[in-house]
């Protein structure tokens, strides 16, 4: 169809209801889309730029950046999709789709910017299936599958926004000299307002924002869509298969789609004197916004010509910026660092990595990038919980990426190593890359974030010697980490009102102290339940002072929300503990476990399990029976949460109980529900396994404790199956005996630990 200039109008109407439906759709289909902005920068941006790898790229922008700020879009796409079906050319035409072909492509975008509207381009002009964006000597450049070569990328942003910056500049210039009429002439041209509109237009900024969009899995299973299209189709053609094979995953199988807009980049910026001479120059002969994008050269004006030879000069030097910002803004996955460990891998002559090693390089990887200034980590790789599998070898993430791998016989998994297929290396067809190298295509991806690449090759170099004392640092870097995830996560408005009645003022973070002469004994402190390490810390500044490694765990869920605790179990805060002793195992020949209250507990558990270099267990009102009579409901009120959230979309009938905490500067106000049915399966479990605690044990109980009937002491004491056992009695009506220091319970406590280790008992000297 011929099309005409009213063709392009914009119906808000249809605006509307096609973000209703892509709203509605984006909860049925799997793909999770995140934006990721600075405050401000879809307000200020005036054309946008986003890389191309999967065709639905080009209608979702302009939703998200209608969701956000109300403002409608032009969006360029392929000439192809206004051809034929003319419902279908009017829908994309209704929702401010111009083809890449219209005559007077960019005078109409930059006019558009003047009028207010949002532009968004594909400076890589197509598709980019290989996600290669460098060439062999580094520069940016991609490949053109109609011209069947690699070429630059398009710098139609860059001369739009030229054009616009230096029309404005002609504007106010022709208002500070009084020319109205011709103020008023381009307003009436542009469709504007009025010489105010227009005045108003050209004072604005001219914003380029470069954004990049990042795909998080890439898989190649086939989909039913693409089933159903061969079944009717009886068979489908080689580059329409892929397409749907690759782009139906990714809509339809829990797939992260994280956009991520950049630092803007104004034309301006890359004016110096002269150009901004030429500009005022040039704005009394052009008179136009079209003369500011015209090419030619021949004209007999110097000023002209002079400025139409700058403007290309300064459109490259605009392009190469914007293109760097918009590829730096690549969300770094899993898959992008282990794809470029094997490619490093198979470079440096290497073709078989052992399963541990290849999981341990990574892990190293992970923490060697997090170091990285610039690189923006997908979430995967900035909570520990997400990645520190990988040291057990218990990671889906590395999984699928290496089940996709030898389904296509890039690696191949012999007993306990993979070995790496020279096709690894091997060039693939541009509309095949996707389904047959996917890990090409993540290192691509990869290729242009310096700092990411050169993370991974730092622990490519170091991971052979790294001892255990520097991995352990890691380690304890992560429970760092995983407690300041963790606090963000239950942040969100549907926490607040929980959250705003909380009192902890101390902080939930775990603590490592290692003195500089360090006795060969170290301590790991647990807290109890709805505290965290704060609770722990007096005690571990006392065994620091006295040169005792000591560590104190902050147990999942705790020291953060009470929401955060009420998705975690037991058998959680259990795994806690064992990260905190596998940490100081690597700091002392031997442990002692310290535990206060549901702390205690879980040290006699893990206790039962003798873990290497156990050297004894410090329990303080360890519970097995609790005072509060309430907690025999618990089970039936627990049973009725998970009832009301399996039949329906509310969570449960009821989720906290609100509580008097002796120390509310450190516990919990609230405790949910499920965490109390918890400790009761805990208390269960421990009481178990107490026959198989065999190491020296030191109970201490108030005899008048509020809250853990004395009786658990007791219970504990005649179930342990240790030789040496003591039970100390402190004459008390209060629970917390460790954090206050009643009846001397921290030299009591630091007394036993001092005699698992000989000569030990004087403090360092200052």
């Amino acid at each position: 169809m011929t099309l005409t200039e009213v063709d392009f109008r914009i119906n808000p109407t249809v605006y509307e209801w096609t973000g209703r439906t892509i709203s509605l759709l984006r909860k049925v289909l799997k793909i999770n889309v995140k934006l990721h902005h600075a405050r401000g920068q879809l307000e200020a941006g005036e054309i946008f730029l986003f890389n191309h790898f999967a065709r639905f790229e080009t209608f979702i922008p302009q939703y998200l950046i209608y969701r956000e700020t109300g403002a409608l879009s032009r969006s360029v796409g392929s000439a192809e999709l206004f051809q034929g079906n003319e419902t279908f050319t009017r829908f994309l035409l209704s929702l401010g789709g111009v083809p890449n072909d219209y005559p007077s492509l960019l005078p109409f975008l930059a006019a558009e910017v003047l009028r207010g509207r949002k532009v968004i381009l594909f400076p890589e002009g197509g598709m980019v299936k290989d996600r290669r964006v460098l060439d062999r000597r580094g520069r940016y450049s991609i490949y053109s599958r109609s011209a069947q070569e690699r070429r630059k990328h398009h710098t139609g942003a860059a001369v739009v926004a030229q054009a616009v910056e230096a029309f404005r500049r002609a504007v106010r210039r022709a208002a500070e000299a009084g020319h109205e009429d011709q103020v008023a002439h381009w307003a009436e041209g542009l469709g504007l307002d009025g010489p105010d509109a227009l005045l108003e237009a050209a004072r604005r900024p001219t914003v380029i924002v470069p954004a990049n969009i990042t795909f998080y899995p890439i898989r190649i299973e086939a989909s039913w869509l693409q089933r159903g299209a061969e079944l009717f189709s009886r068979g489908l053609e080689p580059r329409f298969a892929e397409e749907l094979l690759i782009e139906g995953n990714l809509l339809l199988r829990h797939t992260d789609m994280d956009i991520r807009l950049g630092e803007p980049v104004s034309p301006a910026d890359f004016w110096g004197r002269g150009e901004r001479w030429l500009v005022q120059r040039v704005a009394d002969k052009v008179g136009t916004l079209e003369g500011f994008l015209s090419s030619r050269t021949e004209t007999s004006r110097w000023e002209e010509r002079l400025w139409n030879h700058r403007a290309r000069r300064r459109a490259l030097r605009v392009r190469d910026a914007y293109m760097e910002e918009m590829y730096r803004g690549l969300t770094v996955n899993l898959s992008h660092l282990a794809s470029h460990l094997l490619f490093a891998q198979v470079e440096r002559g290497v073709l078989a990595v052992g399963a541990t090693e290849l999981r341990r390089t990574l892990y190293l990887a992970v923490k060697r990038v997090q170091q990285e200034t610039g690189v923006h980590l997908h979430r995967s790789l900035r909570n520990p919980q997400a990645y520190a599998g990988l040291l057990r070898g218990e990671c889906p993430g590395l999984d699928q990426l290496l089940a996709t791998a030898e389904g296509l016989g890039l690696v191949t998994r012999v007993d306990d190593w993979y070995r790496l297929a020279p096709q690894l290396r091997e060039e693939h067809d541009f509309d095949h890359v996707r389904l047959g190298n996917p890990l090409a295509v993540y290192a691509n991806e990869l290729a242009p974030l310096a700092g990411a690449v050169r993370g991974v090759n730092r622990a490519l170099e170091e991971a052979p010697g790294l001892s255990g004392r520097a991995l352990a640092l890691l380690r304890f870097d992560d429970e760092v980490r995983s407690y300041r995830w963790d606090r963000r996560a239950f942040r969100k408005p549907r926490h607040e009102a929980i959250n705003r009645e909380e009192t902890a003022t101390r902080s939930g973070e775990p603590f490592l102290f290692l003195p500089k002469r360090p006795h060969r004994l170290g301590v790991l402190l647990v807290h109890g339940f709805t505290a965290s390490p704060a609770e722990v810390l007096p005690l571990g500044e006392r065994l620091r002072d006295h040169r005792f490694p000591t560590l104190g765990v902050r147990l999942q869920g705790h020291g953060t929300s009470p929401w955060d605790l009420l998705e975690r179990s037991w058998e959680d805060w259990l795994a806690s503990v064992r990260r905190g002793y596998e940490i100081l195992s690597a700091f002392s020949e031997r442990v002692c476990l310290v535990g206060f209250s549901a702390g205690g507990a879980l040290a006699l558990r893990l206790a039962a399990e003798s873990p290497p270099g156990l050297a004894g267990v410090a329990a303080v009102a360890p519970p097995l029976k609790v005072r509060d009579k309430a907690m025999m409901l618990v089970p039936w009120v627990h049973g009725a949460n998970r009832l009301a959230k399996s039949t329906s979309l509310v969570r449960g009938v009821m989720l906290f109980s609100k509580g008097h905490p002796e120390h509310p500067e450190v516990n919990y106000q609230h405790m949910p529900i499920r965490a109390l049915y918890e400790l009761s399966l805990l208390m269960a479990d421990v009481e178990e396994h107490l026959g198989r605690v065999r190491c020296p044990v030191l109970l201490v109980q108030g005899t008048g404790d509020p809250t853990v009937d004395p009786k658990s002491a007791e219970i504990i004491l005649d179930g342990l199956g240790s030789v040496r056992k003591e039970l100390v009695e402190v004459p008390s009506n209060r629970h917390g005996l460790l954090y206050e220091d009643v009846g001397g319970t921290q030299g009591r406590v630091l007394e036993f630990v001092a005699g698992l280790e000989p000569g030990s008992c004087e403090p360092d000297s200052p």
